[in-house]
């Protein structure tokens, strides 16, 4: 059955964006406890890559398929930053993959009303706020933020998302930078500097 992605975000309505998101059927990896616990020899790049036994895996559908499978340990570091295991979890099986930064690449980004919306790399969208929040990290030489997306798993924004939220930022506060950069999506306000 051929894929078609979905059109771009620029392109969606705040209604057609929700829909979308509520048509995406996602397994049930919380309510899974598998018995089996293993190694899935697979590792997800800082870039965003998927790789099995050191290979890229070049399918998209199989990443889409594999992404859907992911969640994360709840433990954090002296940060608050998530640092648990990232799993590919089936009702069978629960296997290690190793995460070099996210297990997720956002690389689309589009305002909507008051809402902000994210395009990852899997063309799944998350719409910012109080259950997907915006974390940032790393320092002002090398900027990092991140976007929750499910089950502790973070979608970290490549340059240009990074640049089209800042471009949000700055039209929201303009002159008005005396309490730093923000943005504000489904009532929540996230900061862009640490």
């Amino acid at each position: 059955m051929p894929y078609d992605p979905p059109p771009y975000l620029a392109e969606l309505t705040l209604a057609q964006i929700a829909e979308q998101v509520a048509q995406r059927k996602l397994p049930p990896v919380g309510n899974w406890s598998p018995a089996s616990i293993g190694e899935s020899d697979m590792r997800i790049a800082a870039d965003g890559s998927w790789y099995h036994q050191d290979g890229l895996i070049r399918r998209p559908a199989m990443v889409r398929a594999f992404s859907s499978l992911l969640t994360r340990d709840k433990s954090k570091d002296d940060n608050g930053a998530p640092d648990g295991q990232h799993w590919l979890v089936t009702p069978f099986e629960k296997l290690v993959i190793e995460v070099e930064d996210a297990a997720f690449t956002a690389t689309d980004c589009s305002q909507k009303g008051s809402d902000l919306v994210f395009r990852l790399s899997t063309d799944e969208l998350v719409v910012a706020g109080p259950e997907n929040r915006l974390r940032v990290a790393g320092d002002p030489e090398t900027p990092a933020i991140y976007l929750h997306v499910r089950g502790g798993c973070e979608a970290r924004l490549n340059r240009s998302t990074y640049m089209q939220l800042v471009d949000v930022a700055l039209a929201a506060n303009g002159d008005h930078l005396d309490g730093g950069l923000s943005v504000t999506s489904q009532g929540a306000i996230f900061a862009l500097m640490s």
